[in-house]
């Protein structure tokens, strides 16, 4: 290969990543702002989330053009076809995180709406757990450590139980709801945001282990539950 394909071969693997990392950035920081919205009943800072998910869309497309490019023009193996294929997976699950985290902002400018609602501080430890997931998703791609991808699988448990937990309590407080049914289920609805990044911080966990080691280990977990009442024969 001549050496000009070999050096636009590595700018178009180092713009994927680049490109990969700020998508990131910005999801982070999306649903750090979109909770801080909430939490603080701020809904300029809700605005501000929902207009900057257009640039993470605009990345998410980036992604996969550059990653189509890289695929067809150059033709990678082995590791770099998987660092491909995991980059433009990972970019689909970050445009989702991104996405709930427009959802929570939207359902926390409509609460803001309404009477002060400090009750929105319950759902602070389900979303310190969600953000933690993300972040350690992240690390787990940046430093090519794939032990922490798998290990996410464990921790997006415990965020399931606390979610359940919450959910319960949510679910009671609207049954009570004194003509607050709106704000309750806004709330309910939040949680089941923040539940569903941890699921796709896991997915982002799994791109990195089959990046890394070429191994697949999506639905793993599933078949390792024995059911209680399997399917006859």
């Amino acid at each position: 290969m001549p050496q000009h394909i070999f050096r636009d071969y590595d700018n178009a693997i180092r713009h994927l990543q680049e490109d990969l990392l700020t998508m990131a950035a910005l999801t982070r920081q999306n649903l750090e702002q979109a909770m801080q919205a909430l939490l603080r009943n701020d809904t300029d800072l809700a605005h501000t989330v929902i207009a900057a998910d257009s640039d993470v869309d605009e990345l998410e497309r980036t992604v996969d053009q550059l990653g189509m490019e890289i695929l067809v023009r150059f033709h990678p193996v082995a590791t770099d076809l998987r660092l491909v294929i995991a980059s433009m997976k990972i970019s689909t699950n970050l445009e989702r995180i991104s996405d709930h985290a427009v959802g929570i902002a939207k359902r926390a400018r409509k609460i803001s709406k309404g009477q002060p609602m400090q009750e929105v501080q319950w759902l602070e430890p389900l979303y310190t757990q969600a953000y933690a997931l993300l972040r350690d998703a992240m690390d787990s791609y940046t430093n090519h450590d794939p032990a922490l991808g798998e290990s996410l699988h464990a921790k997006d448990k415990d965020l399931d139980r606390l979610h359940k937990q919450l959910s319960r309590t949510l679910s009671s407080q609207l049954e009570i709801a004194n003509g607050r049914s709106e704000a309750w289920l806004h709330l309910i609805f939040i949680a089941r945001s923040l539940e569903r990044i941890g699921d796709l911080s896991v997915n982002i966990g799994e791109e990195t282990v089959f990046l890394e080691s070429a191994k697949d280990i999506r639905h793993e977990q599933r078949k390792q539950v024995p059911e209680s009442n399997p399917p006859p024969p």
